[in-house]
């Protein structure tokens, strides 16, 4: 089953249910799947990749307003964005572990015989379409500065 039409099957139950939260949290997502589908130069439909990078986009956006909106003691504005994160979240593959993220990073970096900085974007270019969707690219990107360095 396709992402968008989970977020579809999921916004009908949230809507029976009068779960406020979870309908912001999906409307949101499904209006950023019709953006992105009617941008100029897109193709017919949205790739599975294309669809979890809106997702990431989606939580991100609200777990860095949570994390501001906490830094100036407004909880109260706070608890929705991560509870809509938690929802979006649950379209998400299962987030790799830091030591699994450094396994594929050493990996990759044997592969291409990568030694130094000079090569960080051959490194992070592959290990980022490795791990699409399941680790994030400040993760990814520490990791292989540490390992490069």
């Amino acid at each position: 089953m396709s992402v968008q039409v989970e977020v579809m099957s999921k916004l009908k139950e949230a809507m029976k249910s009068k779960d406020t939260v979870a309908l912001s949290a999906l409307r949101a997502l499904k209006s950023a799947f019709m953006l992105a589908k009617t941008e100029v130069g897109s193709e017919e439909g949205l790739s599975e990749e294309q669809e979890l990078k809106i997702i990431q986009k989606q939580v991100k956006q609200r777990k860095d307003s949570a994390k501001v909106f906490s830094e100036q003691d407004r909880e109260d504005l706070a608890a929705p964005e991560l509870e809509e994160a938690k929802v979006l979240e649950q379209f998400l593959p299962k987030p790799l572990s830091q030591t699994e993220v450094e396994n594929i990073v050493e990996n990759v970096i044997k592969d291409l015989n990568a030694n130094g900085m000079k090569d960080m974007g051959k490194v992070m270019g592959i290990v980022s379409k490795k791990v699409a969707g399941k680790a994030d690219g400040k993760t990814i990107s520490t990791i292989v500065k540490q390992k490069l360095s």
